[in-house]
C-alpha cells in the first residue's frame, strides 16, 4: 500500500479496510450509478509549447490514474491550436516525460489538429443558428466593449450581420483574405453576463503561421475555449479534469458543446494546482535561465520540470508519491520541496547499494598494515539482504572524510582524533596515532595504527568503538566528478525580486567537486543510482557522463526536515 493509501486508510475494528474518496472520484461515482455515463475516459491536454513540470505530473497521474481505477480509456492529446509557440521538439519531450511517469496511452494519441475540419463546420453551425459572427473590432476594442465586472458591455456591430454574410465573411477569413488581427469570428452569447469569458467570447482569429503538423492549410485558428470542448467530445471524454483556473470558463465549455448538440457532452471538473515552494515554473523565467547560461538547460537538475528531475535522480514512484500526499482538494496550497525530497528518499532506501565515497578527500595512514592490501566483504544494502554483498579493496593508504578527523574535537565528537579509535565501515578498528599539516595547519595526512583481531565479520567481541567512519582504498579509488546542488533560488529572498521582476538566484545552487569512489563506481551507467553513504543520494547524469568516467548528480542528502503527517 502507498503512503496516501496508509494515510486514507481507516481501519475500523471487526470491519475491512475503508478507504476515502477525493471528490473527483465521488462525483464520478456519482454519475456512473445515475447512468450519466456508462464509463469513464480522461485525457491529459498540454500545449506543446514548453517542457512540463511538477505541477503537470499532478495532472497526468490523475487522469491516468482515474481512467484505470475505473478500467476506462486514456487519451494522450496536444492542445496544438497555437502555432506562435509550439514546436515538435516539445511535442516529443512531453510524449517522454509522461512514458516516463507511467502513463500509458497506448494507441490512444490525438492532436487538436486532428480535429480543425470538425472545429471548422461547428463555426460554421453557429453562425447558421445565429449563435456566432465575424467581428471587425480590434483585440483593444474588443476588450473595451466588453465592459467591466460592474458595467455591462455594449453589443459589437457586427453583431447585427446576417447570417449569410457571416459565412461568406468567415469563408474569406478561411481562404486567407484578411491580414492577422484584422476579422475574427465571436459567439453570440451575452454581453451583460456577470461572466466576463460569456460576453460574445473570440473563437477564432486570423494567424498566418505554418502549423507544426498542417503546415499552411489554415490560416484561421480556434481559440482554446472553443477548441478544448470540442477535442473532448469527439474524444468520448466523460470526465473533462482541468485546473481551477478554469472554473469560469466551465459555462463556456457547457455552452459550446449545448449549441453543438452533441448528445452525450463531457463535463469538466476543476481541481487545485500543486504547487511547490520557491521553485520556479514558469516557462519564460525558465527560458531566461537558460537563455542567461545560468541553468544548461530545461533539463538542468536543479529546475523542477519533468526532465530536469529525471536527470538529477527523482523516479516516477517517488513523483506519484509525492502527488498523493498533496492529494486533490479544490483548496489552493502550496507544498514545500521537502515533501518531494522525503518521497525520493523512501523510494530508494531499500532499492540502491550502499557505496563509500569520499567527496572531500584527507589521507589516512594504517602505519602498522603490512602488504599489498587484501579484499573485504561489505553488504550492499543492510535493510535489503536481496541486494547482496561486494569485495572491496582495502591497503595501507586509504581517504576518509575530512570532518571525520579533527586535531582538538568537542564533546560527543565520536569519530577520530588523536588518541581515539573508531571502526572503518566493513574493515578494521584504527587508532589515531598522529597527524602531518601544510604550512597554513591544515591537516593533510592522518596516522593510524590497526588491529587486525577486529576485522569486520570476524566474529569480534572485545572492546567497543562509539565511532564508524567509511573511507575507499587511496589505491584503486577512482576519483569522478560530483555535482552537490542546492536550490538555484535564493530562498531567503523568495521566488522573485519585487523591483523588477527578475529571479533571485541562488550563486551556491551547484557546487562540483572532485571525490574518490569506490572502483566499482567507475562502470555506472546514465540514470543509475546509489546511497553513498553517509552522505546522500547520487544519480549518474545522462549528459555529461563518459564510458568509464561518471559524472554524479546529488539527488537528495540524507537528511531530512519533513515528517509524515500523523494517521488520524
Amino acid at each position: 500500500m502507498s503512503e496516501m493509501e496508509n494515510l486514507n486508510a481507516q481501519n475500523e475494528e471487526g470491519s475491512e479496510e475503508k478507504v476515502s474518496r477525493n471528490f473527483i472520484e465521488q462525483m464520478i461515482d456519482k454519475d456512473l450509478a445515475e447512468g450519466v455515463y456508462d464509463t469513464v475516459h480522461t485525457r491529459f491536454p498540454p500545449e506543446p509549447n514548453g517542457y512540463l513540470h511538477i505541477g503537470h505530473a499532478k495532472s497526468i497521474l490523475l487522469n491516468y490514474g482515474l481512467a484505470k481505477q475505473y478500467g476506462g480509456k486514456f487519451n494522450m492529446r496536444f492542445d496544438d491550436t497555437n502555432p506562435t509557440k509550439e514546436k515538435i521538439e516539445f511535442v516529443n519531450s512531453q510524449l517522454e516525460d509522461i512514458k516516463w511517469l507511467g502513463a500509458d496511452w497506448e494507441d490512444r494519441l490525438f492532436f487538436a489538429s486532428d480535429y480543425f475540419p470538425k472545429m471548422y463546420e461547428g463555426a460554421v453551425k453557429l453562425i447558421k443558428k445565429g449563435k456566432a459572427y465575424v467581428s471587425d473590432l480590434s483585440a483593444d476594442e474588443i476588450r473595451e466593449y466588453r465592459g467591466t465586472l460592474t458595467e455591462p458591455g455594449k453589443e459589437d456591430p457586427g453583431a447585427k450581420r446576417s447570417v449569410e454574410e457571416n459565412l461568406q465573411l468567415f469563408e474569406d477569413m478561411k481562404n486567407g483574405k484578411f491580414a492577422d488581427g484584422e476579422k475574427v469570428l465571436r459567439a453570440r452569447i451575452d454581453m451583460a453576463s456577470p461572466n466576463m469569458n460569456m460576453r460574445d467570447p473570440v473563437i477564432y482569429r486570423v494567424a498566418h503561421m505554418t502549423h507544426h503538423r498542417t503546415g499552411d492549410t489554415w490560416c484561421i485558428y480556434p481559440m482554446y475555449d472553443f477548441a478544448h470542448p470540442i477535442e473532448d467530445a469527439e474524444e468520448g471524454i466523460t470526465h473533462s479534469i482541468c485546473t481551477l483556473e478554469f472554473e469560469d470558463h466551465r459555462p463556456l465549455y457547457d455552452w459550446v458543446v449545448r449549441e453543438l448538440e452533441y448528445e452525450r457532452p463531457p463535463r469538466q471538473i476543476e481541481f487545485a494546482k500543486l504547487y511547490l515552494k520557491n521553485v520556479v515554473t514558469g516557462k519564460r523565467y525558465i527560458k531566461k535561465l537558460v537563455e542567461d547560461g545560468i541553468a544548461d538547460g530545461w533539463d538542468d537538475p536543479r529546475l523542477v520540470s519533468i526532465s530536469a528531475l529525471r536527470r538529477r535522480g527523482y523516479t516516477p514512484e517517488s513523483i506519484k508519491m509525492f502527488v498523493e500526499l498533496c492529494g486533490v482538494s479544490k483548496a489552493h496550497s502550496i507544498a514545500d520541496m521537502a515533501m518531494l525530497e522525503y518521497c525520493i528518499r523512501e523510494d530508494l532506501k531499500l532499492k540502491k547499494p550502499r557505496m563509500m565515497a569520499i567527496l572531500d578527500p584527507v589521507k589516512l595512514v594504517i602505519d602498522n598494515y603490512e602488504g599489498d592490501g587484501e579484499m573485504l566483504e561489505a553488504a550492499n544494502n543492510l535493510e535489503n539482504e536481496e541486494l547482496g554483498t561486494r569485495m572491496i579493496p582495502f591497503s595501507k593508504e586509504l581517504y576518509i572524510e575530512r570532518e571525520d578527523f579533527m586535531i582538538d574535537p568537542p564533546k560527543k565528537y565520536f569519530r577520530l582524533f588523536p588518541g581515539n579509535e573508531v571502526r572503518l565501515m566493513n574493515a578494521y578498528f584504527v587508532k589515531c596515532e598522529s597527524y602531518e599539516t601544510d604550512e597554513n595547519g591544515n591537516v593533510t595526512v592522518v596516522h593510524c595504527t590497526y588491529d587486525p583481531e577486529t576485522k569486520s565479520g570476524s566474529g569480534f567481541t572485545g572492546r567497543k568503538v562509539k565511532g564508524t567512519i567509511h573511507w575507499v582504498d587511496a589505491k584503486s579509488a577512482v576519483p569522478v566528478e560530483v555535482r552537490l546542488f542546492e536550490n538555484i533560488v535564493d530562498e531567503e529572498k523568495g521566488v522573485y525580486n519585487e523591483e523588477d521582476g527578475s529571479i533571485n538566484v541562488n550563486p551556491d545552487s551547484r557546487k562540483i567537486v572532485t571525490a574518490y569512489v569506490e572502483p566499482g563506481l567507475a562502470k555506472a551507467k546514465a540514470f543509475e543510482s546509489f546511497q553513498f553513504v553517509r552522505n546522500g543520494f547520487y544519480c549518474v547524469d545522462y549528459k555529461d557522463s563518459k564510458e568509464g568516467a561518471p559524472v554524479f548528480n546529488r539527488i537528495v542528502s540524507l537528511k531530512s526536515s519533513f515528517t509524515l503527517p500523523k494517521q488520524s
